[in-house]
């Protein structure tokens, strides 16, 4: 009779000690770090959208935190500590992920969208849903979400109205081959800089320009060192966010889903949210002493005809870019309206 009462002792505290870790197990709090170079734009917008749909369905289970303008380093620590796993999530302009996985480069083509809509269109298609998936897999990162930014401008201390204009000039780019190669053809020098040094760089000469999304200009008041934005034609900034694969497959399947599901939902802000951005940067632009230029018809053809000649080489060189971009550009011909 003892025994089999110790026996039942033994079991009411294994039983105990079992209920206390499944208890562990389910309050245990993932923190998700989500990092951004920018401030007070589309890609912050995005992640104050995820955060509120992530908290509210996960039960404080996973805490994001946001990390706007370079607060956790400037954009290739940040890639690189979502490689390495010390911070979850990195959203950058893509050319800056080219580095990790080439297969971005195809995000920096002139000509692939039309419009915030017509890029949330081709992003939101299954088989390039599908696709995007795979980005990144090798290297210990997964894609969070990629979707069109804004459209992408050159700001200059002098201005550029012609294309000639651009030969000489010291230009910031994002690194990528895509960009700084067509600028090569038109006589400028690419320097690889990220977003949070340019602003030192423009002011005391090291560039003379830069190109980014347009909205950026406006969010960082970059209307206080150069006044002349020369609109690009047909070439689109295009943001992701890339996530620790670890981190991901840590989670329980409840919580990855939710993960997953809430950044699908944010994306829907773009086309929307987004536009209405890119409408009161360019106000604020204009009414900070800021100038728009468009280039003539002429001009826009060569430029597009330019960048077209300088990069098709680079998308065609390795096999796998250049069949993303051809299923880019089917996908883009089936959502165009």
């Amino acid at each position: 009779m003892k025994r089999f009462a110790k026996s039942i002792a033994v079991s009411a505290v294994a039983a105990a000690l079992g209920l206390g870790v499944s208890v562990a197990a389910q309050a245990q709090q993932f923190t998700m770090k989500l990092s951004s170079p920018t401030a007070n734009d589309l890609q912050i917008e995005w992640m104050n959208t995820f955060k509120k749909g992530v908290d509210a369905r996960s039960g404080g289970k996973i805490k994001v935190e946001i990390y706007p303008a370079n607060q956790l380093g400037q954009i290739p620590r940040t890639v690189e500590g979502v490689a390495m796993g010390t911070i979850e999530v990195t959203m950058v302009a893509t050319g800056f992920l080219v580095g990790l996985e080439p297969r971005y480069a195809v995000f920096d083509a002139v000509g692939l969208f039309d419009d915030m809509a017509h890029g949330s269109r081709v992003f939101g298609d299954p088989e390039i849903q599908k696709r995007l998936a795979s980005y990144g897999s090798t290297k210990g990162v997964e894609p969070l979400t990629t979707f069109v930014h804004s459209p992408n401008g050159m700001l200059t201390r002098k201005g550029v109205r012609a294309l000639a204009d651009i030969k000489g000039l010291k230009l910031r780019t994002t690194g990528t081959p895509m960009q700084a190669e067509p600028l090569k053809r038109l006589g400028a020098s690419p320097i690889p800089m990220p977003l949070g040094e340019v602003m030192p760089a423009l002011q005391n000469g090291t560039i003379d320009g830069f190109l980014a999304g347009t909205t950026i200009f406006t969010a960082f008041k970059f209307f206080d060192v150069a006044k002349t934005m020369t609109q690009l034609p047909q070439s689109w900034i295009v943001g992701g966010a890339i996530v620790n694969k670890a981190w991901m497959a840590a989670l329980p399947t409840d919580l990855r889903a939710i993960v997953h599901e809430e950044a699908r939902k944010a994306d829907g802000i773009t086309p929307t949210w987004g536009v209405e951005d890119i409408d009161k940067a360019r106000k604020a632009w204009e009414q900070n002493g800021g100038q728009y230029v468009a280039l003539s018809a002429a001009e826009q053809k060569r430029f597009v005809d330019e960048f077209t000649a300088a990069t098709l080489p680079l998308l065609s060189a390795n096999a796998q870019v250049k069949a993303d971009y051809e299923a880019f550009v089917a996908a883009a011909k089936k959502h165009r309206k």
